[in-house]
């Protein structure tokens, strides 16, 4: 899942990033919201945690263009404002969920696992397919009852697999959906990957459930 911070208090944006991350999400950055619009528009995110004071467009106004786009990207609101009516305000104008600062990383985390199972039916809390089982709040893999150990990486792209079961799913969009804007649209970096997840799931006794379609992607 891809995540863009928009958040101009650069030591907390870059706590945000550095611990999305270690839970297996892509994040970019953001600093101001003339700069989130840019990147909305050029990067299909998974969701957008938004800070309400930002320099040249604030947070309401970004979120109110978002949705005006019709876009129905989740949307995470962070605001110093604990007021009642800033709270209505923010989830008036379409954000899905408010967290007022300062707030703990533990909490964020739980907003931003609810707001992306509220999308729908796929954002089942323990993903299964036959005895394959994925659970995303602890990134740990299991078949049949034994623990498959992943790397980070390894888990975000399986569990965008998992997600997207019965659908063909193209290198870029992996890229697009797992890894950062930094990502090199043409780097090995993705085949090298799915080739470390079969080897484990062969190893764990599960067989290649990820299927290569020539010239399209992979299907789970």
């Amino acid at each position: 899942m891809r995540i863009l911070i928009t958040e101009d208090e650069k030591d907390l944006a870059d706590a945000l990033a550095r611990g999305l991350r270690q839970q297996g999400y892509a994040a970019d950055i953001a600093s101001d919201g003339e700069e989130a619009m840019m990147m909305t528009e050029v990067n299909n995110y998974d969701l957008i945690i938004l800070d309400l004071n930002l320099p040249k467009i604030d947070g309401v106004e970004v979120c109110q263009r978002i949705r005006a786009a019709g876009s129905p990207v989740g949307i995470l609101m962070l605001t110093a404002r604990s007021s009642l009516d800033d709270r209505v305000n923010g989830l008036d104008q379409g954000a899905d969920d408010y967290l007022v600062k300062p707030f703990h990383f533990p909490e964020l985390l739980a907003r931003v696992r609810a707001i992306l199972r509220r999308e729908g039916e796929t954002r089942d809390p323990i993903l299964r397919i036959g005895d394959l089982v994925l659970d995303p709040n602890a990134i740990k893999g299991y078949y049949r009852g034994s623990e498959i150990v992943f790397t980070t990486k390894e888990f975000a792209i399986l569990e965008y697999l998992m997600r997207n079961a019965g659908r063909v799913i193209s290198q870029e969009e992996l890229l697009e959906h797992v890894w950062n804007e930094d990502a090199n649209m043409f780097t090995q970096t993705v085949k090298v990957h799915i080739k470390n997840i079969r080897s484990k799931l062969n190893t764990a006794g599960a067989g290649d459930l990820i299927s290569t379609v020539k010239g399209r992607g992979y299907l789970l």
